[in-house]
């Protein structure tokens, strides 16, 4: 008799090569669709030119220009310039500079339910909102999948979120996430997947399910997946793409880790407070901060219903003049309907400003704060210095809440004389705008094409086999939730450098530390120290590569975020794990033996010279991760295992 299965089994099934489907089992993936955004698939097209491959393996791969669209210098029109030409050699499609922002247009034009797509963006779940299993990863996997490589995964606990009841006028699916987050924490979802059903979910539209999806990311989650239902069915007829609908729910009786419920019906507007994303408290619990910006958009909040609930609250009305509001519609499509809609005459008579399409002041992209300044933002992050500003403090809202601070000039939900009931009838169109003018579909490979490579382009350095023992020195010590916003900084000055190691690898830890690197370097080999859930936040694999490239050999930390810890394996770095971070100091010197036999025995022998002392640190890597570490890195394995 067949066991029954919950949708995250189900739709992994036919993808599983080998492995079983155990909760943290090694898995080994077939993997359909790819995709790539501009500020980290530099390094994922390198890594498959560097492979040597004719050809995508994939059925699709689609690069994404969405987060770097400040044209300050040749940098960024350069690195544009080579991932157009890459794709034209290659035969991969290109959603060019203004189309939108990935997830978003991904969801809308890409996704198909049941199938897998990898992404070089930690929110590439979000097209679970469809029933396709996304994974977020560094641009190393990615590249491995497009010629045709395995995707390896440990299975993740399922656990179901329970939906009931119905959201109140002007409650927002963002404010449902926000209760996820506060539930679970930032690391709460690690080794968890999160399946969504239930009555309540039914009345939620696509763009609603993939802000539960995209933020529950934050969790530290693999995946999260809706059931493909009727509504689903309605999203994809508006879209044209009716032929992509396929059935998907969980069997009766399937079985879970957990199952947590929320009723809809009571949840309320909540916030965010700087500087984590699980830092969740009521609006009207909230101090009323007074907000030098309010940015609507980024992927988890500019859909078209997003956009005109905000719209609905701001017309007729004025912002105060205390803020700068800030709009970025999240796709060219949903900008079209607007515009017929009028929603963004509303946006500009009411004082905001309205940017191109794509991610920018989600990941520092421009729209800066002031020192010491406010934010609040509709985004699904607010680490500290991650809006461009150190010294500055973001919350996370909804639309809503959004525009009606930016009525109050303080942290503020509702108005004298609103009515939310005047939101209800608010909805996605039924049918949407479907000029694909902006993407560039290459289906054929061109072998002819010149790959446009300008002078800040270079060459991903590899790293060299892990040697039997070597003595490396402590280089810092870090406390817990060390983000990779904090590893390896965004903005504008260090996107622009992503394809250059050398350069970029200057600006590690610089918002902590701002010598570590020539420190690093001085050093020859070192340690990263650091608490639990190292890594947290965007799947940057640069977070990885520029330590590496500074001569971090290993991670000691009491626990690792998902796909930074898949990066640090990627360019062989070993990803230690110690039970007290505080037995080490900066300065320490550390001599580690027996590493040729550290992956079968799943620990490190260190001795710390500095005091004396020895002990054993766990090393838990699965078979292949650990052939990856020992080749230095998965370049170097993917090389020597097709013998390049």
């Amino acid at each position: 008799m067949t066991q029954p299965m919950n949708l995250i089994e189900k739709i992994l099934a036919p993808h599983v090569l080998s492995g079983d489907m155990r909760p943290g089992q090694p898995l080994s993936l077939r993997v359909e669709q790819t995709l790539t955004q501009d500020a980290l698939g530099m390094i994922a097209y390198l890594a498959f030119e560097f492979l040597g491959l004719p050809a995508v393996q994939t059925e699709l791969s689609v690069s994404y220009m969405d987060h770097n669209l400040l044209y300050t210098d040749f940098r960024n029109p350069d690195d544009h310039a080579y991932l157009m030409s890459v794709a034209r050699k290659y035969g991969i499609v290109v959603s060019r500079a203004g189309n939108g922002i990935c997830h978003s247009v991904h969801l809308a034009r890409f996704a198909k339910p049941g199938k897998l797509v990898i992404g070089t963006d930690s929110h590439t779940p979000s097209a679970g909102a469809l029933g396709m299993i996304g994974i977020g990863a560094g641009g190393m996997e990615v590249a491995a999948v497009m010629a045709g490589e395995p995707l390896s995964l440990a299975m993740p606990e399922v656990v179901r979120i329970e939906l009931t009841g119905k959201l109140r006028p002007g409650v927002n699916a963002k404010d449902i996430a926000l209760e996820i987050l506060r539930r679970f924490g930032v690391k709460g979802g690690l080794g968890l997947a999160f399946e969504f059903g239930g009555e309540g979910l039914e009345t939620l539209s696509v763009p609603e399910r993939m802000t539960l999806t995209n933020l529950a990311v934050e969790t530290g989650a693999t995946t999260s997946v809706c059931p493909v239902d009727e509504e689903a069915r309605r999203f994809l007829r508006a879209q044209g793409r009716e032929a992509d609908f396929v059935p998907l729910t969980a069997d009766p009786d399937a079985a879970y880790a957990q199952t947590v419920t929320i009723d809809l019906g009571a949840l309320e507007p909540l916030l965010a407070l700087p500087h984590q994303p699980d830092k969740v408290v009521p609006v009207r619990e909230a101090e009323p901060v007074q907000v030098d910006q309010v940015f609507i958009g980024s992927c988890t909040n500019s859909s078209f219903s997003d956009m005109m609930k905000a719209a609905r609250i701001l017309r007729g009305r004025h912002i105060d003049p205390s803020v700068s509001l800030i709009v970025t519609p999240g796709t060219r499509q949903n900008y079209l309907a607007l515009l017929e809609s009028g929603a963004v005459e509303t946006f500009v008579r009411a004082g905001a400003r309205v940017l191109e399409c794509g991610c920018g002041p989600c990941v520092g992209m421009g729209q800066a704060v002031r020192t010491g300044g406010v934010s609040l933002r509709t985004v699904n992050r607010n680490f500290k210095g991650r809006c461009g500003t150190k010294e500055s403090s973001v919350y996370i809202a909804s639309p809503e809440t959004a525009a009606f601070t930016a009525l109050a000039g303080h942290l503020a939900w509702g108005l004298e004389g609103f009515d939310p009931a005047c939101l209800q009838d608010i909805r996605e169109p039924e049918r949407y705008d479907t000029d694909d003018s902006l993407i560039l579909c290459h289906p054929e490979p061109d072998r002819d094409v010149k790959i446009v490579r300008g002078p800040n382009i270079r060459e991903i350095p590899l790293g060299d086999p892990l040697p039997d023992s070597l003595t490396a020195t402590v280089a810092i010590r870090l406390g817990d939730n060390v983000s990779t916003d904090d590893i390896a900084p965004s903005g504008a000055k260090n996107v622009a450098n992503r394809a250059n190691i050398e350069e970029v690898s200057k600006s590690t830890f610089e918002r902590i530390d701002p010598d570590f690197w020539k420190r690093a370097l001085a050093l020859g080999n070192s340690v990263i120290v650091a608490g639990v859930n190292y890594g947290q936040g965007s799947s940057r694999e640069h977070a990885a590569l520029m330590p590496r490239y500074l001569g971090v050999r290993a991670v000691i930390a009491r626990g690792f975020a998902r796909i930074h810890r898949a990066n640090l394996i990627n360019f062989g770095i070993l990803p230690l794990e110690c039970a007290d971070e505080s037995l080490f100091s900066p300065g320490d010197q550390l001599l580690l033996s027996g590493l040729l036999r550290s992956g079968e025995r799943g620990a490190v022998t260190l001795r710390c010279l500095t005091i004396g002392q020895s002990l054993e640190l766990s090393l838990r890597l699965s078979p292949y991760e650990w052939a990856v570490v020992k080749a230095g890195g998965l370049l170097p394995y993917i090389r020597a295992k097709r013998q390049l």
